[in-house]
């Protein structure tokens, strides 16, 4: 079975074409993708991974929110024993912020000028898939 692979859109944040172009990649490289839309929130992004039965979740911000938005997704996959899922971000993202992203339990972050098949490569090394 392939991997399952969330892509959503946190926040106000109304630019999703990058989102889209990963999902997309995702797709084209044998995932099976859901992706959530704009504007959602942590809580909304943790339910939608947990009913869809998701292996990760791939984050996208460019509004700045980054730092209050993937921690706040981590923090709630934990509050409902969801910790299995493996949280990745991407966007406009400043590199003095990427240490401390990971530290708060994303697993990888992807700025822009990241290859697609950086992020493939990277999805399926570390995404269970049978």
């Amino acid at each position: 079975m392939p991997a399952r692979v969330l892509i959503a859109k946190p926040g106000l944040d109304g630019h999703d074409r990058g989102a889209k172009v990963v999902a997309r990649a995702l797709r084209d490289a044998g995932c099976e993708v859901i992706y959530s839309g704009l504007h959602q929130t942590p809580e909304q992004i943790v339910e939608t991974a947990i009913q869809e039965d998701v292996d990760g979740i791939g984050l996208s911000v460019l509004s700045g929110a980054h730092m209050t938005l993937f921690p706040r997704v981590v923090e709630l996959l934990a509050e409902r024993d969801a910790s299995d899922i493996t949280v990745f971000g991407g966007g406009i993202i400043p590199d003095a912020d990427i240490a401390e992203l990971k530290q708060l339990g994303l697993e990888e972050i992807f700025t822009p000028g990241t290859s697609l098949d950086e992020i493939t490569t990277w999805v399926h090394a570390h995404l269970p898939s049978d």
